[in-house]
């Protein structure tokens, strides 16, 4: 099995010196650099080629905001994971409005931890349904009527079950949920989400799921309103 290839980013050492402990006992996970800024990220990626980069938001110089949105406009760029230390940070949904495949607390257990990197290096987002939520309650607050208007119109270039599995992702069902939801086949479904991200120019589920919101589609899954 081919280990998955870790850089670790975060200006504390004593984080740094703490994920590569806790990394270092999963067989699967190989780290293979460590930056302290985001400054330094594009090099060490070129040099050691992750396919996952766990990037802290905060930085005295790049944030982890910059970095990623400069990791995630390259060919071939690696999935990042976020750090923070607040879930519904208004930093945190701009990372992932920048590609982020999702982000873990930094008071996290361990296991939890190594797991969100298995996750996102096999393609699937850190973010569960319940988070999800607070993530988007709280995009949903500060976001513009302007925002709205831009995501139905770019979410009216999908067909009837490319919308159909756009709110299902918005929902934050799996894939298999998702099959059973729509009757449909797994193999379908990947299909439809990769025609998804495709005509929406987005880079992972998460995109998907921020845009769904924006565009009001999962109005009545807002914590407040009637069921």
């Amino acid at each position: 099995m081919t280990a998955i290839r870790l850089l670790l980013v975060d200006d504390d050492p004593l984080v740094r010196a703490g994920l590569s402990l806790m990394m270092g006992g999963a067989q699967d996970i190989e780290i293979v650099g460590e930056a302290a800024d985001g400054g330094e990220v594009e090099a060490l990626v070129d040099r050691t080629r992750p396919d996952v980069v766990l990037m802290d938001i905060r930085m005295p110089s790049v944030d982890g905001l910059t970095a990623t949105r400069r990791l995630r406009a390259r060919e071939d760029a690696p999935q990042v994971v976020v750090l923070t230390t607040f879930h519904a940070d208004e930093q945190v949904l701009r990372a992932l409005r920048a590609g982020a495949a999702g982000f873990v607390l930094k008071d996290t257990p361990p296991a939890q931890i190594v797991e969100a990197v298995r996750r996102v290096a096999a393609g699937d987002p850190v973010l569960s349904p319940t988070v999800t939520r607070q993530l988007m309650a709280h995009a949903a607050g500060t976001a513009a009527d302007d925002r709205r208007a831009r995501a139905r119109a770019r979410i009216a270039v999908l067909g009837e079950r490319e919308r159909e599995v756009t709110l299902a992702v918005g929902r934050g069902l799996s894939n298999a949920e998702i099959a059973a939801a729509l009757f449909m086949s797994v193999a379908t479904v990947k299909t439809h989400v990769s025609r998804v991200l495709a005509k929406l120019d987005l880079n992972n589920r998460v995109q998907i799921a921020l845009l769904a919101y924006d565009a009001g589609l999962l109005d009545d899954d807002r914590p407040g309103r009637d069921e």
